[in-house]
Formats: C-alpha cells, structure tokens, sequence
C-alpha cells in the first residue's frame, strides 16, 4: 500500500533570540497510508497545528523531510508546493474562513477555478458535494445565512473539491456544540469514507478520535501511538 504521506525526523524550533528558542518539534515521524485516517491528539500548545501546516506544504520545518504521494516535498521551490498543495492536499479548520461575499456553491467553485476546471464542471461538482451534505436548499446562501454546522459542511465541501489525495484537518469541529459537532463529525467521516482518501485530523475530542483507524499524539515534540 502506498504512502500519500511520510514525515521523517521534523523539527521546528522558531527563533526569538537566543534565550527565546522555542523548540515545538523534535524528530516527529509519521506516514499515512492511501485510504487512512489518523487522530492526532495533544494538549493546547503541543504543536499540532504546526505540524499540520508542514504536512501541507504552509510551513517549513527547521529539519527534517515531507514526503506527499511519493514526492518530496518539503523543500520543494514555492511553485511547486502550491502545485502539490492544490492538486494534492484539503483543509479544513476550527474555524471555515468562508469568503462572506460569496455564496456556499461560489465558495466551493473558486478553488476549483484556481485549479483550471471550466466554470460549467466547477459548479456541477459543487452542487454534488453540497447535495451530499444535506445542504441543497443552500446553494445560493452566504456564510451569514448559515449556522455554524453548515458553514462547516461548506468548508468540507471546499477541501474536497479538487478531489484531494489527502486531508488535513485541524480540530474541524472544536467551534461546535457538541450535538452539533457529532452530527458534522459524522458528515465528514463518510465523505472520507466514500471518497477513499487519507486524512490526519487533530482534535481535543478522544471519542471521534476512537472512530479512526488509529490514533497518534505528540508528545514533547514527537508522534507516539496510543
């Protein structure tokens, strides 16, 4: 089975001054395997997020290598992470970053457009997704007009629309009720499911972590398996 993604030996420490070197990896390890999902769990602080945004090409680390559908990656120029990003990766984050001026299929369109797919296929492929998330009737709605859970099924709809290898998402349903949070929980789930994609998703929340194929924390810099 393939890798769609290995992280090998990262670490990030980021500068402030000699006394001030934060150091929040230190020679993580992980790789996801073509059609896993993966918990990743830690406190506030323990470095998640950074981890996150090395593994979709956001951020560098200090040291240390990723490795996306084969391909190295990690030090890779800018025109290439952004081509590896957009072909290749989805987010979704606690907090969906909707743009406000455009409606839930326009919101979902755009990266599709950024990626070259005609105006016609974007829009057929956004109304698919949002059909399949129980949000028909919201086609032409802003953010605005949306809860919170249906802002966060759009974002989901938006990391899936240029049908990625990988998604990574970061604590996707930590801004949530937690009625709500099962109910979007379970959305997601069965896109991944569906969709056969491999995906690494932080949350503080040990019972949806529990509904993954394994679970992983960081601790003092480091993956470790639970």
């Amino acid at each position: 089975m393939s890798k769609v993604l290995e992280l090998r030996g990262l670490s990030k420490t980021y500068f402030e001054g000699k006394p001030n070197e934060i150091k929040v990896l230190d020679g993580a390890d992980l790789a996801l395997q073509a059609g896993e999902v993966v918990g990743l769990i830690a406190p506030s602080g323990a470095g998640k997020s950074t981890l996150l945004q090395i593994a979709g090409l956001l951020d560098s680390p200090t040291s240390g290598g990723v490795w996306i559908d084969g391909q190295q990656a990690g030090q890779a120029r800018d025109r290439e992470r952004t081509r590896l990003r957009r072909e290749h990766i989805g987010f979704i984050y606690q907090f969906h970053h909707l743009l406000p001026e455009f409606s839930a299929v326009e919101n979902i369109t755009l990266p599709q457009r950024a990626n070259g797919v005609g105006r016609g296929e974007a829009d057929k492929r956004a109304r698919a997704l949002l059909d399949r998330v129980g949000l028909a009737a919201r086609y032409s709605h802003r953010p605005a007009a949306l809860s919170g859970g249906e802002q966060q099924r759009v974002a989901f709809c938006r990391a899936m629309a240029n049908g990625p290898k990988l998604l990574l998402a970061d604590e996707p349903t930590g801004n949530l009720d937690p009625e709500t949070s099962e109910t979007v929980f379970g959305v997601l789930m069965e896109l991944v499911r569906e969709t056969g994609l491999s995906a690494l998703i932080a949350t503080h929340n040990h019972a949806l972590a529990a509904r993954m194929d394994r679970v992983v924390r960081l601790v003092a810099g480091k993956v470790e398996a639970v």
